[in-house]
């Protein structure tokens, strides 16, 4: 890994659990429910990083339409 990469990684936590949901939900025709493994990843990384990502913002809304 360079210096770019692990600058990257610092400035942008949970980038690797967005790209994941968005490959989940690209394959699984946009149905939430079939990425609730990546969504859970994406969540527990936004909570590591007390949601300092941009990446945290789309969690809410992935997180509403997760079944209870």
């Amino acid at each position: 890994m360079g210096k770019q990469q692990s600058k990257e990684k610092e400035m942008e936590p949970c980038k690797k659990e967005a790209c994941l949901i968005q490959a989940c939900l690209s394959k699984n025709d946009f149905l939430p429910h079939k990425c609730l493994k990546v969504i859970e990843m994406l969540q527990s990384c936004c909570e590591k990083c007390n949601y300092d990502s941009t990446h945290c913002a789309s969690l809410s809304g992935l997180l509403k339409q997760k079944p209870k």
